[in-house]
Parts: structure tokens; sequence; C-alpha cells
């Protein structure tokens, strides 16, 4: 099946979107400098802290996005719906200097760090996949992995390559225009596992 990336997302706590619109959305290193709310997990975040993309950064250097935010940490984080937004993402941040695309999630022993050129190397059909659940347990730690794929773009992503917003209900894209938050924001259930 050919692929055509329209965008790519960030699970993105609400309370942090005020900062996200003055900064852009920052690798873990700048983020860190900054109040913020993490739903990050933290054992995956020191084995990230390890880990150096081949021939560039420290993976914490970089902002990172998921081809499809329907994936593993959205649920494992889907409890906290109402105060989360999926932030939509160009494409666009593909033709940034030193953008790297992952196989699977950046911290998988497994993962191949590529260019951009490569999208045809991944495998799109279980990135987009709405399930990753497979009886066979080597196929589903696969699936798993691949379903968190990842674009790496350095340091950071300015809020003039986002293009909206995903929530899970009208009360919260409610709270996102509270925030002044200046592009489309779209209800979308589904992608929040509801």
């Amino acid at each position: 099946m050919p692929w055509s990336i329209a965008e790519l997302h960030n699970i993105m706590p609400l309370e942090n979107i005020p900062s996200v619109l003055r900064h852009g959305l920052l690798s873990h290193a700048q983020a860190s400098r900054l109040p913020h709310v993490d739903v990050s997990m933290s054992e995956i975040q020191d084995r990230r802290d390890r880990i150096q993309v081949p021939q560039g950064l420290k993976l914490h250097q970089y902002a990172n996005l998921y081809f499809h935010a329907r994936n593993p940490m959205l649920f494992k984080r889907k409890e906290q719906a109402d105060t989360l937004c999926i932030l939509r993402v160009s494409p666009a941040v593909f033709d940034i200097p030193g953008t790297i695309i992952t196989d699977q999630n950046a911290s998988s022993n497994y993962v191949k760090f590529l260019p951009p050129t490569a999208l045809n190397q991944l495998q799109l059909d279980n990135i987009y996949a709405e399930d990753w659940r497979h009886p066979d347990q080597i196929t589903y730690w696969k699936q798993k992995s691949q379903k968190c794929a990842e674009v790496l773009v350095p340091h950071r992503i300015t809020s003039d390559y986002f293009i909206g917003a995903y929530v899970v209900s009208e009360k919260v894209q409610e709270i996102l225009a509270r925030q002044r938050f200046p592009y489309p924001i779209d209800i979308n259930p589904f992608l929040f596992f509801r």
C-alpha cells in the first residue's frame, strides 16, 4: 500500500500548550530546563538518555514526533485523555537538516536510524495499524515497537510547523481553545482509545 504522510503527532499535556506555543516542541534536554508536565515514563527516559544516534546527537537532544499517536504510549495514558491533546505537525519537518526517522521506538534495541528519504524502509502498515496485538509474542513485541516509530528533529520544532490538534471531547476542545491555540482543534475520541 503506498503511503502519503499527511501529518505527524506529539502527545502533549494541555498544561504545556502555552509554553509550546511560545518555545516550540523542545527536545527532552531543552524541555527539562523549563517548568512542564511530563507524561513520559521515567524508566524509558533513563534508557533514552544513554542513546547516541549514529552520526547524530544524543537522543535527548531531538524533539520527537510519532508517525501516529494511537500507539502503546498513548494507550498507557488513555485515562489521562482529558488532560492531553495530540499536536498535529506538518511533515515539512522532514526537510529540517539533521532530521532522522526510526523504524520503531527510538529506544528499542533493534531500532534503525534513517534519513527521511528512507520512508519506504518503514513498515507503515504496522505503524498505522489500529491494533498492534498479535497471538505470537515475538510478533506482538515487534509490532508494538513499530507502532512507536519516531521522527527526530534536532533541538526543537517551532510552532510554524503546527497544523492543528486532536482532542478526546468537546470539553477538552474548549480548554485548548481557551489557551488561545491558534490552529484547528478536532475531536477524535478514537485516537484516544475511546
